[in-house]
């Protein structure tokens, strides 16, 4: 007799699901119907290579309290919209401040495989910010080299509280220099979540499609997984997933989100 009976985890997952499919009907944009649409970026052979890397374990600290009273706000809006796109109770999280939003990617790296994943921070970004902005934003910057440099110059003042410190360096694009790459010294959140995977998925990648699909700017995000800098670069379009060198990076050594490497990509 065929033993129908689901695990936990598979219990999990379609839950998961189901949530992000009413919340993708109820919110979904222009953002998420062009991404969804897209030709498809993913391999069923595609997966996250599993542990083989040296790098150390990364001793968390809890800098919560050092955030101002704005970087506090942000972050649990940002937590929040995560886990009501994902259908979960906020009050299931003992956590505060930042370590909630770990918490929360965690719990949704966890339970969701990786193309899951990309979706549900998309519809996350695109319940976070007013589509009347981000069109208005579209509208009057264009592609240019002033639009990426100011691109850069935003995202290193208003986005330290999610990152860490930054700073706008120069590059060059279409064969000239100019100053729209910003250099992420020690990023926040992989320290933080100690997961290539979660950094890949819950952050990189999609944040890669939305700022694309929602402000017209191509920008290739560029992590370093030996001293957890980033480099975005502002204006480079981001090669196909399968082809990212992303993808082929091993899992931190000592990672104990083991459910997070073992994910597959799925067609």
């Amino acid at each position: 007799m065929m033993n129908t009976k689901l695990s936990l985890s598979q219990t999990k997952i379609i839950g998961f699901t189901i949530r992000l499919n009413d919340t993708r009907t109820r919110y979904g944009r222009s953002t998420i119907s062009a991404t969804l649409s897209s030709k498809p970026a993913y391999s069923g052979e595609l997966k996250v290579v599993k542990e083989t890397s040296g790098t150390e374990p990364l001793k968390k600290k809890n800098v919560s309290n050092e955030d101002n009273f704005l970087s506090k706000i942000a972050i649990n809006y940002l937590s929040k919209t995560l886990q009501d796109t994902a259908g979960m109770s906020s009050s299931s999280s003992k956590s505060t401040g930042y370590d909630s939003l770990v918490d929360t990617a965690t719990r949704v790296a966890g339970n969701l495989d990786i193309k899951q994943q990309h979706e549900l921070v998309l519809v996350a970004l695109d319940r976070a910010f007013p589509a009347v902005i981000l069109s208005l934003i579209k509208m009057l910057l264009p592609p240019s080299k002033l639009s990426r440099e100011m691109f850069a110059l935003f995202t290193t003042v208003f986005f330290a509280w999610l990152v860490g410190p930054s700073e706008v360096r120069e590059t060059e694009v279409n064969g000239k220099k100019e100053k729209s790459m910003v250099f992420i010294k020690k990023c926040r959140f992989l320290e933080q979540t100690n997961c290539v995977g979660m950094c890949t998925h819950l952050c990189k990648i999609p944040s890669q499609i939305f700022i694309k699909n929602s402000l017209g700017m191509p920008i290739y995000m560029m992590p370093d997984f030996d001293d957890l800098s980033c480099k975005m670069m502002f204006g480079q379009e981001p090669p196909e997933i399968k082809d990212d060198p992303v993808m082929k990076q091993p899992c931190f050594q000592f990672c104990k989100n083991e459910n997070v490497s073992a994910n597959k990509i799925t067609s």
